[in-house]
């Protein structure tokens, strides 16, 4: 059976276990297919989509195969990419990290920490394999032939503004970064003038065990007319655009 064929009758769950099988991360394969579903959704709508934690690219690899079959949309992955030696540990033995881009430094997990033994037990171990975490995620791209579809970004959501223009459209926004109230929220109001109409917005880890993420989300979108259509899937919640 050729690849093209095989992309139409074999089951997406099934395509999206293969194009993930190995990648390190945390979302498991319903809730990536959940995201798949909600990328095909917006097809007919002109614009891009935007994840904002990729980590080492499990779900950028779900999006961006999407992109790709719909021909007309690109993926752009915000993340800060911490290498190894970003780490350290704090004073209760939780982890945080700081990266250094274009000689400013930006701290991450710094309210929500990692705590000790989930980091020593899933991400140390990842890390003493892959201690160059920007470097893997490309790698885990072109495993897939994303590489022209998918645009990494080393920053944050303002570092990205500032390589976008006004006209720039984004039809799925994902957030799965900062999982602080502050972090989600500055997600939100920053990224929100981008979205069209009838665009999606999804968050993981939404009304599960952190606060942050919830009171960001019922604050800046469920309480938000401008958004409609409000639904949890496994742990992703999403609500389309109808300004």
């Amino acid at each position: 059976m050729n690849t093209e064929l095989k992309s139409i009758t074999s089951p997406s769950l099934n395509q999206i276990e293969e194009m993930v099988e190995g990648v390190h991360g945390w979302s498991p394969i319903d809730q990536l297919y959940s995201l798949h579903l909600l990328a095909y959704l917006t097809h007919h709508l002109l614009g891009d989509f935007v994840e904002i934690g990729s980590w080492a690219g499990r779900s950028a690899i779900v999006l961006g195969d999407v992109a790709r079959q719909l021909g007309n949309t690109k993926l752009y992955a915000v993340d800060y990419f911490p290498d190894k030696e970003d780490w350290i540990q704090n004073s209760d033995g939780s982890y945080s990290f700081e990266v250094e881009i274009n000689r400013k430094s930006f701290p991450g997990y710094h309210v929500q920490t990692v705590w000790k033994e989930p980091f020593e037990e899933s991400i140390l171990p990842f890390y003493n394999k892959h201690p160059n975490l920007f470097e893997h995620f490309i790698e885990n791209m072109e495993r897939n032939s994303l590489v022209h579809i998918v645009n990494p970004i080393k920053g944050n959501t303002e570092y990205f503004m500032d390589l976008i223009d006004d006209n720039f459209k984004c039809k799925l926004l994902f957030i799965d970064g900062d999982h602080s109230y502050e972090g989600v929220k500055n997600d939100i109001e920053t990224m929100k003038k981008y979205l069209v109409k009838g665009g999606i917005i999804c968050f993981d880890d939404a009304f599960t065990s952190y606060d942050g993420v919830n009171d960001a989300i019922e604050e800046c979108v469920i309480n938000d007319h401008d958004f409609t259509m409000c639904k949890q899937l496994t742990r992703k919640l999403f609500m389309a655009v109808k300004r």
